[in-house]
């Protein structure tokens, strides 16, 4: 069975119209002001941010650290996933 994540806060549903028409709580506008967001890459055993490197076992997980090298600045946003 195929899941559908978002790259923002790791949700999955199992259609990405189901995922993408719900608010995100890890939006980076803040807390519900913006959609899920699909991520395009596939399931992996571990995913990795693409810009400081860390590491988790899920997207949800990766998605709830603070990023040190992120655009806005250390730890002004969360750990995204590379593809």
């Amino acid at each position: 069975m195929t899941k559908f994540y978002c790259a923002n806060c790791g949700k999955h549903e199992s259609t990405a119209k189901t995922l993408l028409s719900y608010k995100c709580e890890r939006h980076p506008d803040g807390a519900c002001k913006g959609y899920h967001v699909l991520y395009e890459g596939g399931e992996k055993s571990k995913y990795t941010c693409k810009y400081c490197g860390k590491t988790a076992s899920s997207i949800r997980q990766l998605t709830g650290i603070p990023c040190q090298r992120h655009p806005k600045g250390p730890s002004k946003g969360y750990c995204v996933p590379a593809l």
